[in-house]
C-alpha cells in the first residue's frame, strides 16, 4: 500500500475515473444495442446521432481508441442507412 499522501490521493482519483469510464462505456454499449434493435428509420437516425456523440466523447477521453470509435460509427451508419 502507498505511504505518501499524494499516492493515496492518486489511487482515489484513479478509482473514481475508472468507475466513471466504465459507466460511460457501458451506457454507450447499451445505446448501441438499442440502436441495433431499432426497426424504424426515424428512431434509428435519432439514436445514431446520440450514439455517435457518445462514441466521440469516449474516444476524446481515451476510454476507447479513436479508430475503434470510428469503425463502430461507420458500421452503425451503414446499418441505419440500410433500414427501410
Amino acid at each position: 500500500m502507498a505511504n505518501h499522501k499524494s499516492a493515496l490521493k492518486r489511487i482515489r482519483a484513479n478509482e473514481a475515473k475508472r468507475l466513471r469510464n466504465r459507466y460511460q462505456a457501458k451506457t454507450t454499449r447499451t445505446f448501441i444495442k438499442r440502436l441495433k434493435a431499432a426497426t424504424d428509420k426515424v428512431e434509428a437516425t435519432e439514436l445514431y446521432k446520440k450514439v455517435s456523440s457518445m462514441l466521440d466523447k469516449l474516444a476524446k477521453k481515451n476510454v476507447i481508441h479513436k479508430n475503434n470509435a470510428s469503425n463502430k460509427k461507420s458500421r452503425l451508419a451503414k446499418f441505419v442507412s440500410a433500414l427501410a
